[in-house]
């Protein structure tokens, strides 16, 4: 992190103290290197130099950075750039609404500041999940602001209530099984492209993987443990886990890989790789494994409001649910920090076949 602080930092000196918090800095900043640092791999691109920089600080280097101001070092810890992105936006948001004009403005900030701006993000018609959000980035900075003396008191977002999760709020919608296996169906399987596309439904429909993590799979991420092949997944914030590969998705692969060849050199390439115009090496994409689930819901008839590769996730828990999976293992897999929103995707309750409308007998 050294170097993008100090690019920054010099760029933008007109902070003041290191204890000062400059809201046109943050966002003046993000928002420059927004196109520049735009992925986490652009992030570590900007830190390697230094990393493997045996040689010491600079007298400059060491004084600019002590004073560095505190927000600047909590933006900077952000790792993931979605994150980083929907913080900024929460922060101009309240900043905006409170019409902070200086650093020393924040310092007498309450929390009726706060509760007056979450009865207009209510009156906005904003879901309460985004509320929460915006709650927590806020209390986030706050945190950090004390933990740095940059601020002093308490938090004033502490004791703002959140806006209660609803049971039926914000659910990504999810396929019915007569539903899923049309989907799974539809890609030509006399094509390589359509073998691909069957591999890809099939990697996101039996293991609930982020189009991120199916984007990120490499052949070399198919691994035997204790004889069994699993796939190593690369989820969010680093963490890493090991999911058993599906009988039905080690088959598509398997013939799909032997249709494209691509990985017969190196096996550390792209497990799933675009098959048009000139190969590059890179994979497909996030929002290219959107377009393709988009597609085939198409063909396959399927017509659920809001579907995306996140309803694909949402599928799969729902059924692994649904067919008595231990629910805080169904945490591990879909990789949740917190087992409530794993409890979101477990509709076992509200199933229609279970209602008791079909109970009632005249």
């Amino acid at each position: 992190m050294i170097k993008y602080v100090i690019t920054n930092y010099y760029r933008l000196s007109v902070l003041g103290p290191r204890n000062a918090f400059d809201v046109d800095f943050v966002t003046r900043a993000i928002a420059n290197d927004r196109n520049r640092v735009n992925h986490e791999d652009d992030m570590q691109e900007l830190t390697k130099a230094h990393q493997n920089d045996q040689r010491r600080l600079t007298s400059v280097e060491f004084q600019t950075l002590a004073q560095v101001p505190a927000a600047v070092e909590w933006f900077a810890n952000l790792d993931n750039p979605r994150t980083r992105r929907a913080y900024q936006n929460d922060l101009e948001d309240f900043c905006v609404f409170v019409g902070l004009a200086s650093a020393d403005e924040f310092r007498v900030v309450t929390r009726s500041h706060v509760l007056a701006w979450r009865a207009q993000l209510e009156h906005r018609g904003l879901a309460g999940a985004t509320i929460r959000r915006k709650l927590a980035a806020l209390a986030s900075l706050f945190d950090h602001l004390l933990e740095s003396n940059a601020i002093a008191g308490g938090n004033p977002v502490h004791g703002v209530k959140r806006p209660r999760i609803e049971s039926n709020e914000g659910k990504t919608p999810a396929l019915g099984d007569h539903q899923a296996k049309a989907l799974l169906e539809a890609p030509d399987e006399k094509t390589v492209k359509g073998l691909r596309d069957r591999a890809l439904l099939a990697v996101l429909l039996y293991h609930g993987l982020r189009r991120e993590e199916a984007a990120l799979l490499q052949v070399s991420d198919i691994q035997e443990r204790r004889g069994i092949q699993h796939l190593k997944v690369h989820g969010k914030g680093g963490k890493v886990r090991y999911l058993p590969l599906h009988p039905v998705a080690a088959g598509r692969i398997h013939q799909y890989l032997e249709s494209s060849g691509h990985h017969l050199a190196d096996r550390k390439v792209p497990l799933f790789i675009p098959l048009r115009g000139k190969l590059t090496g890179a994979g497909i994409t996030a929002n290219g494994i959107y377009t393709v689930v988009a597609a085939y819901a198409k063909k396959a008839g399927i017509e659920v409001d809001g579907l995306g590769v996140h309803g694909l996730r949402a599928t799969a828990a729902t059924n692994a649910l649904e067919h008595e999976a231990d629910i805080a293992k169904v945490q591990v897999w879909l990789g949740h920090a917190n087992i409530s929103t794993t409890k979101i995707y477990d509709r076992r309750e509200n199933r229609p076949e279970d209602s008791p409308t079909y109970k009632v007998k005249y």
